[in-house]
């Protein structure tokens, strides 16, 4: 029996809960075959370890990811102390150390130097290129590799469980807000290195990603249930997240002209105050009058600039041709 035609992608983002064991890939893998739409990515990769939200673009939202990569993220780690890993995470080989065991009270004071702005080397089991080769590449052939420190925003860090059952091995909860491209693993390196007793990642959950949160997110097992109709469901628009970019209703003309990447007159009034993002140069929506996305755009000396077409005018190509 012939199969009716294929029914079109889908576009949106998909804010899945990661459980333990597969990749980022993985699931990305498993929207794309469950929801039939060939371009899907994500928004910030999780290990195989870690769980949590994972922000999952698909057709036409695949082409803002870009405009995520500087979302702050938010998580819950478990820190164990007593020993170091060689992946400083609880998959590496573990190494007991000798030094003292820390306290409740002495690990909430030595938080204290892991806020604000602060510098760190990555773990050595990470993607982080070095001379063209990723370092987890280069740590699993022998060589150390030497990786430069970075500096990341640790906009909250607080000490929220704490297990002392077993006063040689003690075991914190620690919930970290930070800057994008903050590595978890290197805080629970640190922070056992400054307490002279080595500590190492023992979990590690993702507990919002920019605007997207636990509450948002799906499971993978409710996906793998509902199908392609329940990702249809609880997709949220292409746009979702960039709030801080200001909204711009356009015409039918300006629609046709943004499609064929021409710039438009800025319909603001001379006088009008921008808001936040609505700066010149500033990044902006366009929307069309029924509300459907057109493009991202910049405003510049009165003018729009289309940066980025997500719908092109008819004849044109372009924007369609993203799935």
């Amino acid at each position: 029996m012939m199969s009716g035609p294929r029914p079109p992608g889908l576009d949106g983002v998909l804010v899945v809960a990661k459980p333990i064991g597969p990749t980022s890939h993985d699931v990305v893998a498993l929207v794309r075959r469950l929801s039939g739409t060939r371009r899907v990515g994500h928004g910030g990769t999780l290990d195989p370890f870690a769980s949590g939200v994972l922000p999952v673009f698909l057709g036409r939202g695949t082409r803002l990811v870009e405009y995520h990569m500087t979302d702050r993220k938010a998580y819950r780690a478990t820190v164990c102390f007593g020993a170091s890993s060689t992946t400083d995470d609880l998959e590496g080989e573990l190494a007991p150390m000798d030094g003292p065991s820390p306290s409740r009270h002495a690990v909430e004071a030595a938080l204290d130097a892991f806020r604000g702005t602060i510098v760190q080397v990555p773990p050595a089991y990470s993607a982080v290129k070095v001379a063209g080769r990723r370092a987890y590449a280069l740590a699993r052939a022998g060589k150390a590799p030497e990786l430069a420190p970075r500096t990341v925003t640790i906009d909250r860090i607080e000490l929220v469980e704490w297990d002392g059952g077993e006063p040689e091995r003690p075991v914190a909860i620690v919930e970290v807000g930070c800057s994008a491209g903050t590595y978890v693993r290197s805080i629970a390196r640190d922070l056992g290195a400054t307490l002279g007793s080595g500590a190492y990642l023992g979990a590690l959950e993702r507990t919002a990603s920019g605007p997207f949160t636990s509450a948002d997110a799906v499971p993978v097992d409710v996906l793998r249930e509902e199908g392609r109709d329940g990702i249809a469901a609880r997709l949220l628009p292409e746009d979702a997240g960039l709030d801080g970019l200001p909204v711009v209703e356009i015409g039918a003309d300006d629609v046709v002209a943004i499609g064929r990447g021409q710039r438009i007159r800025d319909p603001r009034e001379p006088d009008e105050t921008p808001g936040v993002g609505a700066t010149e140069g500033g990044l902006v929506r366009l929307r069309a009058t029924d509300g459907t996305l057109v493009a991202i755009g910049r405003r510049h000396d009165g003018w729009i600039d289309p940066v980025k077409v997500l719908r092109a005018a008819p004849g044109t190509g372009g924007g369609d041709r993203d799935r």
